[in-house]
């Protein structure tokens, strides 16, 4: 059954997001008010080399005040770029590595209570090393990149030193492909509607 929405009326409208609050009519026929994060749509990157390992990166975070471990990601935010191009971009400005070889791993709903953003998660494969492509600021300049085996990667999953969700996705799904379930797609599917 849809939920109708009565009224939306947005009370935040910053760089990155718009807040707004919706006034929803809910299958009993009460009115319930929602408040909802838009928040463009990202990528992220499990870059798997030839040894098993991957490419790990330490950031900054404030909202938790902390640097976490990560895999590389980034917004959706250049009009009309295909998001298999955004993850090649990205990739290459925060750890200067290219890819040959790109599946999708796993989309993933990042805060589906409050947020409306979907991150495609990406296993790229056949890897080059290079120079970042990307001019480091801010939090950016202080990425640490490093290459860590896969199984330690999800052994740092379970023991909490990652706890990123698309990072925890994206190594969990990895791992599952290595071990030859053939869980990834093709890199150019549909983006979710």
């Amino acid at each position: 059954m849809a939920y109708e929405v009565r009224s939306s009326q947005t009370r935040y409208d910053g760089a990155i997001i718009r807040v707004r609050t919706d006034e929803v009519v809910q299958p009993d026929g009460e009115t319930a008010t929602r408040e909802v994060v838009e928040h463009a749509d990202s990528v992220a990157i499990v870059a798997l080399d030839d040894r098993e390992r991957v490419l790990l990166i330490e950031q900054y975070r404030h909202p938790l005040a902390a640097h976490l471990c990560e895999i590389p990601a980034g917004l959706r935010d250049e009009e009309g770029e295909d998001p298999l191009d955004t993850a090649r971009r990205e990739l290459a400005e925060e750890t200067g590595v290219s890819a040959g070889s790109w599946r999708t791993l796993v989309d993933v709903r990042t805060s589906p209570g409050i947020l409306d953003e979907t991150c495609r998660i990406y296993l790229a494969r056949d890897l080059t090393e290079g120079d970042r492509t990307g001019a480091a600021t801010g939090e950016e300049a202080e990425l640490e990149a490093r290459w860590t085996p896969l199984a330690e990667a999800v052994a740092m999953v379970f023991d909490g030193r990652i706890t990123d969700a698309l990072a925890v996705s994206g190594l969990l799904a990895a791992a599952r492909v290595t071990a030859g379930q053939n869980a990834d797609r093709d890199a150019d599917m549909a983006w979710p509607g």
